[in-house]
């Protein structure tokens, strides 16, 4: 039996526009198994599990639980855990880390205040400062959520890690298994998918140099996917790779079709626009649904560059 990751790469199923959607992202170590909610199905205190979801709810904060490559099931939780914050707004992107002993003091953070960038209640709350290392690659392993991702994730994270790569983490969820093995790069926020691990090193070097690879990338967690799709587009379009040089301004419209403007740091602009297709055959979007679907998936239809004159009519 075809898995789903294995149908979507048979149908050549589009990537861009397609990556989680989230402005800030919190990330706690906890290594063992994972369950398919896994801040509610792990070593994790189920009722600081709970009450982690419920504080994070609406805030623009995506939290997932971390843990190293390797072998896990039985690992015991450090006494010192550590943590990651990062917001990935162009022109205020930071990544910061800390450490700590009680994970339940995650709870005084203030979480929309930290969903719209502001890092001061990181480092209030768990004493988190600038990080210091390399960009993060964050590898989905969580096999509960589907199989695609434990059969394709832990090999790649494994592989990553055994050859030298520093800011390997397994992760959680990404979101996208049918895309599997998927990867979210931090500080800017950028996924991937079907990564390999030379294509993971290639991101992981841009990263640190303030740029972005193209290839196989499902989009910029900062902006909801019409957006994700028309900055992709963007970027092809004028071959711009630096990753603080464009922003989602407004997207107009609503499903199937938005009516997205992209705007350079330079002054440029661009309207895009974007359909909602569906991908065809019907398929299974995961190794768990029990019914045939239709992706959704984000189809450009046409960029055009604007002037400032039509933008103020």
């Amino acid at each position: 039996m075809s898995t789903c990751s294995t149908v979507s790469r048979e149908f050549e199923e589009p990537v861009a526009g397609t990556a989680a959607t989230a402005r800030t992202w919190l990330l706690l170590e906890q290594p063992g198994p994972w369950g398919a909610k896994a801040l509610t199905s792990s070593h994790l205190d189920l009722a600081l599990g709970r009450a982690l979801e419920a504080a994070t709810k609406g805030t623009g904060v995506q939290i997932a639980l971390i843990r190293r490559p390797g072998r896990h099931a039985d690992s015991r939780t450090p006494a010192t855990r550590q943590v990651y914050a990062a917001h990935t707004l162009p022109g205020r992107t930071w990544l910061h880390a800390a450490t700590t002993t009680a994970p339940e003091r995650l709870l005084d953070l203030d979480f929309a205040a930290l969903g719209m960038g502001r890092s001061d209640t990181f480092a209030a709350a768990l004493g988190g400062r600038p990080h210091e290392g390399n960009p993060l690659a964050l590898v989905c392993t969580n096999g509960k959520r589907d199989r695609c991702c434990a059969l394709l994730g832990r090999p790649l994270a494994a592989e990553l890690a055994s050859s030298g790569v520093e800011g390997v983490w397994e992760v959680t969820h990404l979101g996208g298994h049918r895309f599997a093995p998927t990867v979210l790069v931090l500080p800017h926020g950028y996924a991937y998918g079907r990564a390999e691990a030379h294509a993971v090193k290639e991101a992981l070097h841009g990263a640190r140099e303030g740029r972005i690879v193209l290839e196989g990338c499902r989009g910029s967690s900062a902006w909801e996917r019409p957006g994700q799709a028309a900055e992709l587009a963007v970027r092809t379009e004028v071959g711009e790779y630096a990753a603080e040089a464009l922003t989602v301004v407004r997207t107009d419209g609503a499903a199937p079709r938005w009516e997205v403007l992209v705007a350079h740091a330079d002054g440029r602009r661009w309207r895009v626009e974007v359909a909602q297709g569906a991908s065809l055959p019907p398929r299974a979007e995961s190794c768990g649904a029990s019914v045939l679907g239709s992706p959704g998936r984000m189809d450009v239809v046409a960029v055009r560059g604007v002037t400032v004159t039509a933008l103020a009519s």
